[in-house]
């Protein structure tokens, strides 16, 4: 067994305390359910006159011995926390700091029986579901922001990123996954699908095309625009860190990490940063600009629910209301800060694309036909198609290509041949104009995929 570190005992104290978050947000949860029923209940016998004065003394000392029973709990349950923090602080004490450069779990198909991919799995969920409370606390568990070269997250400095490289490549592709994973899910399914466990569209890149992939991980219950910003950032440092000048900035964001990506593309701009101007495509796979079906569905169950004053419907909507603010963005497609400090936002803010850059959306459908009015209606079955299409824009003068693929699944994007096909046709050619690309019929195996890519001429206003 390896030696235990200070990294390791962060996240079982984080874990520890969210536990002890927990325990609070059921007490809560129990006191919510209390006072709903007995709203119901003095709700009748407030018409019965004779009923209404003993009633509502009833609920007087009722109410008193339900918070002084639930506020005992809580208060025993934190000073438990205080103790037990005390101990593990002077455990802390004695271990060894730790080396500047981190090893991370390896990005391989096959790892998935392991403890540490389990582990880093469960992270992952972990951030998306109260990734923007474990944030606020400071809480060990929080994932923050990581740039990640070959199998180490690296410190952002000359000399700890010139060592994970052999040799520097001034052409960068920067991947950014989605909600509920870590960077290790862009290796899906790779031995199914290339034959071998260790490929992914990083290392495909790096191949055919001379890029260094970089995976960023992150805390995807974070907003958007604020995980958008933080990157922007961190980018600039990364990019004055590089130990060559960057001609070739190229990203992919899958999902929530195809937002995050252009939140940072606005924020970079708006900075005055110098690497935007670095951008020369960005890749959208699966992005739900204009919105998830699933996050509309929570927002829309959760006003539902809260309108009715009976426990079961009040709890499930405080539990619903509770969900992560990255969650929450997926509603509309937010990407800028205006879209969550509006009192009531109906349409997300489109953040304006990189005018330069080349921008290419890819969307999927899980009928064989993408566009079967099935496939385009509930999409890769967690964003449908027009929104995967790309963002509401009012006027654009820049080059724009949609792709679609029928038979895939919305996590499939990540690493199927038929998407590399494309991300790879579109970086070999020249930047004069958009040229579409040959995509036909793609037979993988025993599935086929029929591929439906059209290109969007310039829109303008």
């Amino acid at each position: 067994m390896g030696k235990i570190g200070k990294r390791d005992l962060r996240r079982w104290r984080g874990l520890k305390s969210l536990v002890h978050d927990a325990i609070d947000a059921t007490s809560e949860l129990v006191e919510l359910g209390h006072e709903s029923t007995a709203r119901n209940v003095t709700g009748v016998t407030d018409r019965l006159p004779p009923l209404r004065t003993p009633a509502r003394v009833v609920d007087g000392v009722r109410r008193l011995g339900t918070r002084g029973v639930l506020g005992t709990i809580k208060l025993v349950n934190r000073t438990v926390e205080a103790v037990s923090d005390v101990a593990l602080d002077a455990v802390e004490r004695r271990l060894d700091d730790e080396p500047g450069v981190v090893d991370a779990l390896p990005m391989r198909s096959d790892t998935t029986s392991s403890g540490a991919w389990i582990a880093d799995a469960a992270l992952g969920l972990v951030n998306a579901a109260v990734g923007d409370h474990l944030g606020a606390r400071a809480n060990g568990l929080d994932l923050d922001m990581a740039f990640r070269i070959g199998d180490r997250y690296v410190a952002l400095d000359r000399e700890t990123i010139e060592a994970q490289l052999d040799p520097p490549s001034k052409k960068v592709a920067l991947f950014v996954h989605g909600l509920g994973t870590t960077e290790w899910s862009w290796c899906l399914e790779a031995e199914a699908y290339h034959g071998d466990p260790s490929i992914s569209f990083g290392v495909l890149m790096a191949r055919d095309l001379g890029y260094t992939p970089v995976f960023l991980r992150y805390n995807t219950g974070r907003r958007v625009s604020q995980s958008g910003r933080r990157l922007a950032e961190l980018l600039e440092r990364f990019v004055e860190a590089y130990p060559v000048e960057i001609d070739d900035l190229t990203i992919l964001g899958h999902s929530m990490g195809g937002l995050v990506a252009r939140s940072a593309c606005h924020y970079g701009v708006e900075a005055g940063y110098a690497w935007p101007a670095r951008v020369r495509r960005v890749f959208y796979l699966g992005t739900p600009h204009q919105g998830a079906p699933l996050a509309k569905l929570g927002h829309a169950m959760t006003d539902m629910l809260d309108t009715v004053d009976l426990p079961g419907t009040k709890i499930v909507a405080r539990i619903l209301a509770n969900r992560s603010d990255g969650i929450k963005d997926l509603s509309l497609g937010s990407v800028v800060d205006e879209d969550w400090l509006s009192a009531s936002p109906d349409v997300a803010s489109d953040a304006p694309l990189l005018p330069h850059a080349s921008h290419f959306f890819v969307s999927a459908t899980i009928t064989e036909d993408p566009g079967h009015a099935v496939g385009r209606l509930i999409g890769d079955l967690l964003v449908r198609v027009p929104s995967a299409d790309g963002p509401r824009q009012r006027e654009t003068h820049f080059a724009i290509e949609t792709r679609r693929y029928g038979g895939v699944m919305h996590h499939q994007l990540q690493n199927h041949p038929a998407v590399y096909a494309q991300i790879l046709s579109a970086c070999t050619r020249t930047q004069a104009g958009i040229e579409l690309g040959l995509l036909g019929h793609i037979h993988d195996g025993p599935r086929s995929f029929s591929g439906d890519g059209h290109v969007a001429p310039p829109r303008r206003g």
